[in-house]
């Protein structure tokens, strides 16, 4: 069982930068799928970005040109470079990946809290 483990959330002003990173206790060559949802309260959870093992990234179409998806396999990592917050960006981010082979599944981290202040 892999676990997920997300780092680099708080608070930033408008216009300021975030880094999250996701840690994977395990390998993360096993995920088709691995990036970040979030969800901001009274609202569902929603796709930012993801990382594929054969594509290039999908970004939601809110966040395409300032946030950046990456990953480091060697680190069993998975980074989320967030540049020009706004607070519409205020959410918890959770690292998600997902496992389509024999015995895997989706794997959920615990969240990051992003608040950007205006």
């Amino acid at each position: 069982q892999v676990q997920l483990e997300e780092s680099g959330g708080g608070l930033v002003q408008a216009g300021g930068s975030l880094r999250l990173s996701c840690a994977a206790s395990g390998s993360i060559n096993r995920f088709n799928y691995m990036g970040w949802y979030r969800q901001a309260p009274g609202k569902q959870r929603e796709m930012v970005a993801l990382t594929t093992n054969s594509d290039g990234p999908n970004y939601a179409d809110s966040v395409k040109g300032r946030f950046a998806i990456s990953r480091d396999n060697a680190k069993n990592t998975v980074y989320l470079q967030m540049d020009s917050l706004k607070p519409d960006d205020t959410a918890v981010y959770y690292c998600y990946g997902k496992d389509y082979g024999v015995g895997g599944g989706s794997y959920w981290g615990q969240g990051t809290q992003v608040t950007v202040s205006s």
